[in-house]
């Protein structure tokens, strides 16, 4: 299965890198907001990267049935199915589902491009 892997959960810096990387790349925005992947401030300069970790949950609550995973066990969103209804983006337990208004849901693909937006080397794209 390929993921966005968290490699070093303790250094997190909350720079907003990531999130900007992911957000530019597939909306052409500059709005964290936009993102497939986000942090959670702990408190204490301490946050926590928050990855979509493959679960499925989207895929089963969708409707339409948009959401299927491909042979790598990524999750991902037919945009000629989705009606975006935002179901898939209530159900996320890592809330990193995105519907940015005028489009469709999205989610992480496992594309990378956070992973080399980070400047400390956080992130990667992992085969298990």
């Amino acid at each position: 299965m390929k993921k966005l892997a968290v490699v070093d959960k303790n250094n997190c810096a909350g720079c907003e890198s990531c999130e900007r990387a992911c957000a530019l790349a597939f909306y052409k925005e500059n709005n964290p907001d936009y993102a497939c992947i986000h942090f959670q401030d702990l408190g204490n300069g301490k946050f926590k990267n928050l990855t979509c970790i493959q679960c499925g949950k989207c895929a089963r609550v969708c409707p339409q049935h948009a959401i299927t995973q491909n042979p790598k066990g990524v999750y991902m969103v037919n945009k000629t199915l989705c009606i975006s209804c935002g179901e898939c983006v209530r159900q996320c337990p890592m809330h990193v589902m995105v519907l940015v208004p005028g489009h469709t849901a999205s989610k992480c693909i496992a594309c990378g491009i956070c992973a080399k937006a980070c400047p400390l080397s956080l992130l990667e794209v992992q085969e298990s």
